[in-house]
């Protein structure tokens, strides 16, 4: 069965992309820890981030540092952290999150609530930038 994220590609779940190419596709995180938090998945379903072979494992790294300069340049923060945890879905992703403390990036806390619109005035603003 796919994945959420394999569905998100094929087109079948909507999402707010950010940034798309023919390989690797980013989108808002609809539970975000803080507004900007995007996902960075590549198109290929593949369970684990360091079971990608390793030109896939290098871009997918390229591709989530031109997300996170777009990011940065849209929601105020001091950094984009970075986080691989691998255990939510069994598709490789990667989160870039806007951070402006350590505890930002605390997956375990209280999290922002937005709305339809907001989620999609966001991802366009991203993409944009």
């Amino acid at each position: 069965m796919a994945s959420v994220f394999t569905r998100i590609v094929r087109g079948e779940i909507p999402a707010y992309k950010v940034a798309e190419n023919d390989r690797f596709l980013a989108f808002l995180d609809i539970d975000p820890l803080r507004e900007g938090h995007t996902l960075v998945i590549p198109k290929v379903e593949v369970d684990y981030l360091f079971d990608l072979d390793d030109a896939t494992l290098g871009d997918i790294l390229l591709f989530s540092r031109d997300v996170a300069r777009k990011i940065a340049t849209v929601v105020p923060c001091a950094r984009i952290g970075v986080s691989v945890i691998g255990l939510e879905v069994p598709h490789a992703h990667v989160h870039l999150v806007p951070i402006d403390r350590i505890d930002d990036m605390d997956f375990g806390k209280a999290r922002p609530k937005f709305s339809p619109d907001q989620f999609a005035l966001l991802a366009q603003r991203i993409r944009n930038a």
